[in-house]
């Protein structure tokens, strides 16, 4: 069984048990499916996995014991098996003394790939194959070591010579890739590393330009000053698909998306949907859309079945009643809701008539209606979707964005969000053009290269997450990350920061926070690195901390003062 396979009989076995109408909030299949996998590869016992990796869904430990009892004795019943099981299977095969003599028997040499990405079972199964380590090559890179979240360890690459006595480890340190300059830098980055496996990597490229640190104003800055530099770059002969801008998170991209939007500069983006198309997204546009104009029935429908108790019928009836009245709310007064819906379809209405209001009037911000419609929205993404707190984030991300713009039309308008039919919940390539930008979270570059590479957004908080500092393991494989990111490059490596981050306080005044430099750039590796600013000026305040140097003239600052007592 393929993953899909694999969630539509979990979910059997999940409604077999009448765990969704179960009283507390229970896991979505795909969250099931997670923790019963990830048991399964660190073969580690199910309330550890919860405690380190699914916290929220602590309370409902015993009742997964049930649907996972019930899961493989379905798939035992039905004579199918899911890939966890294809290592399980193989694991125990090789672990009983006559099935490892028939693998032994037909196989001399044994090589591992990428062995850095392994997990513990697939460790075991080497160690049953191949327990004295004869015969035994493993290729990997322990400063490549990043896919923690899918249950790889890398323990099993720092390991290997405790696990096989008598190794040899082999370094491979010439670069076939990045100039010297960009080696220097990445090389000095996964040396402050707590354990490695140490390289000293080289190039006869030559040394190449100096990487890049800069320094921008804000967010706004560092998305002017990466697209000066790109279209700078395409002028000197490197096409747009030579040219990557890398990030930690799918959202740290969301404001550069709409600038190169604005400029009409093709893009595709690897590493999860575009933020503007990620499905959460899109239900919160949609209540503004409605708002804005009640006869978009793709966004009203998109609402309605949202709601618990309206299915696509009782949906198309509902606007089609909308439509009717030329778009008048009240035509949904007479409608008597489900129980299910006693306090949501009130809610529902009095939310769109004050979000109608307000833009009739011309009242509030759009920060205020996204935030209007979060607080309503937010238990139903519960309900809805898997990974509920990094879908909030998103939205909250929206909402600080959405300050920028005058007019809910405007920030319609600008996010181009058509309405999504079935198919559009995957990024399309540009096909319009033939030369695009690449967008891509760091994990989906890992194994690609560009000629010239911007890492984006390099503060303490995005780079390391400030979700992934919980222990010494997550910091160091975010320092790896950093590393992966940066040894993307060829020829040019660019790395920003935004010194400020603007939010937005509805109790108070909105503010901006300042960051921090990543923790992963410590002095005496930007020293090797070209530092510049861009959008900081001697007047916004924070001039010193891009090592700008403010001068006045002491006497006739007295002068001017001197008024004050005659």
């Amino acid at each position: 069984m393929d993953r899909g396979d694999s969630e539509g009989l979990l979910n059997l076995a999940r409604t077999e048990l009448k765990l969704p109408k179960s009283e507390n909030r229970f896991p979505l299949k795909g969250t099931c499916l997670d923790i019963y996998s990830r048991c399964i590869n660190t073969q580690q016992e199910l309330p550890r996995v919860l405690e380190q990796w699914f916290p929220w869904c602590l309370e409902h430990q015993s009742r997964l014991g049930e649907l996972f009892n019930l899961y493989t004795e379905t798939k035992e019943r039905q004579r199918v098996l899911d890939f966890d099981d294809l290592l399980l299977f193989w694991n125990a095969l090789a672990a009983d003394e006559s099935g490892a003599r028939v693998f032994r028997q037909q196989f001399s040499r044994i090589l591992v790939d990428e062995y850095q990405d392994t997990n513990v079972l697939q460790a075991q199964i080497l160690k049953n194959l191949c327990p004295d380590g004869i015969g035994l090559t493993a290729v990997g890179d322990d400063a490549q070591s990043i896919y923690s979240f899918r249950a790889a360890t890398v323990r099993n690459i720092l390991d290997f010579p405790k696990d096989y006595p008598g190794t040899e480890l082999i370094a491979l340190e010439q670069n076939y890739r990045s100039t010297q300059k960009i080696l220097d830098v990445t090389n000095c980055v996964i040396a402050e590393a707590a354990e490695r496996h140490h390289k000293e990597l080289w190039s006869t490229r030559g040394p190449g330009a100096v990487p890049r640190f800069v320094t921008c104003a804000d967010e706004d800055a560092q998305c002017e000053h990466v697209i000066e530099r790109i279209l700078e770059r395409r002028e000197q002969g490197v096409a747009l698909k030579q040219q990557a801008v890398l990030f930690r998170a799918s959202h740290h991209s969301m404001a550069l998306e709409a600038a190169l939007g604005r400029r009409n500069i093709p893009f595709v983006k690897y590493g999860g949907l575009r933020f503007l198309e990620t499905a959460h997204v899109k239900d919160l546009i949609s209540f503004l859309r409605l708002a804005e104009n009640p006869l978009d029935s793709i966004a009203g429908f998109r609402i309605l079945v949202l709601l618990p108790g309206i299915g696509q019928s009782k949906a198309a009836r509902l606007l089609d009643q909308l439509r009717q009245s030329d778009g008048r709310f009240d035509a949904w007064d007479g409608w008597g809701p489900p129980a299910a819906l006693q306090d949501l379809w009130p809610q529902l209405l009095q939310l769109l008539r004050r979000l109608e209001s307000r833009g009739r009037k011309g009242e509030g911000g759009v920060s205020a209606d996204i935030h209007a419609v979060r607080q309503y929205y937010e238990p139903l993404l519960h309900s809805t979707y898997e990974n509920a707190p990094a879908r909030i984030n998103d939205l909250k991300q929206l909402e600080a964005i959405a300050v920028r713009y005058e007019s809910r039309q405007q920030f319609l308008t600008e996010m181009t969000l058509d309405p999504p039919a079935s198919t559009q919940e995957l990024p399309a390539d540009p096909l319009l053009d033939e030369d695009f930008l690449i967008l891509s979270t760091i994990h989906s570059a890992k194994g690609l290269e560009w000629d010239s590479v911007h890492v984006i957004h390099a503060a303490d908080g995005n780079i390391p997450a400030d979700m992934a500092t919980g222990s010494a393991e997550e910091i160091e494989e975010e320092r790896r990350l950093f590393y992966v990111a940066m040894t993307r490059a060829k020829n040019h490596l660019t790395v920003l920061r935004p010194e400020r981050y603007y939010f937005h306080n509805r109790h108070r005044s909105d503010q901006h926070s300042l960051s921090k430099i990543t923790r992963f750039l410590p002095p005496k590796i930007l020293s090797l690195m070209e530092q510049v600013s861009h959008g900081l000026t001697s007047s916004s305040g924070e001039a010193g901390a891009a090592g700008g140097l403010v001068k006045g003239d002491t006497a006739e600052i007295r002068r001017r003062i001197a008024k004050l007592w005659g």
